[in-house]
């Protein structure tokens, strides 16, 4: 087993292969739980821990809540082979605590509802707002530029969550580097055949050499009015 995540939490394994309970020899399936204790898998019997119920990660509050209200708990990771690392895949709680917490977010699920509304309608209007900033942005810099495919270009780089230029601190910034870099990797798939070079197995830099003339041109020609 790769080494096991640092927390203040006691941590049990949901496992990708079968092990056996150091305490009582039963054999653990993959995908059954196990809790370590000085090198020596446990089951959750022998862990003194198979009194706990298991909620599943995806609701931060009811989640929130139940390890509140629960003297006991555990934090359930899995080792992810993609990502090299154990992500957290929910925790175990005491069964009161999560009948508890279930009644908690009921009593107030309309009230969270309408807040997440009220989020969800800030998180548009600002993305709005910084589209139409870029843009402008974008035409200043490249006046020749059409008004659309400045829009277009906004629209793709702001895109929450995506990590493209436009949601870095920069690009929100409307710093001209960051601007133009997003100009420049739009035209590169949008005016020259770099898409279609990379479908023909020309790697990555090879084909961005192969279209850099075509590039300048069009970077040239919107500078200018």
């Amino acid at each position: 087993m790769a080494d096991a995540p640092k927390s203040k939490d006691l941590v049990v394994f949901d496992i990708l292969r079968a092990s056996k309970c150091a305490g009582c020899g039963e054999e653990l399936s993959k995908g059954s739980l196990l809790f370590m204790e000085s090198e020596r898998p446990l089951c959750l019997s022998c862990a003194d821990l198979d009194h706990l119920v298991y909620l599943s990660r995806g609701d931060a509050a009811l989640t929130r809540r139940a390890k509140k209200h629960s003297i006991l708990s555990a934090v359930v990771v899995r080792f992810s082979r993609a990502r090299g690392r154990y992500e957290r895949q929910g925790i175990l709680v005491e069964e009161p605590a999560l009948e508890r917490a279930e009644e908690e977010c009921l009593a107030d699920a309309q009230k969270r509802a309408a807040k997440q509304e009220r989020d969800k309608v800030r998180r548009a209007a600002a993305d709005r707002d910084l589209n139409v900033q870029m843009a402008d942005a974008i035409l200043r810099l490249f006046p020749g530029c059409p008004p659309q495919e400045a829009q277009a270009i906004a629209a793709h780089t702001a895109v929450r969550g995506s990590g493209r230029v436009g949601r870095t601190s920069a690009g929100r910034w409307l710093d001209p580097e960051a601007l133009t870099a997003a100009v420049v990797a739009a035209i590169r798939h949008t005016h020259t055949s770099y898409d279609r070079l990379l479908m023909t197995g020309l790697n990555r830099m090879d084909a961005r050499h192969s279209v850099r003339d075509a590039i300048d041109r069009v970077i040239e020609r919107w500078r200018s009015p």
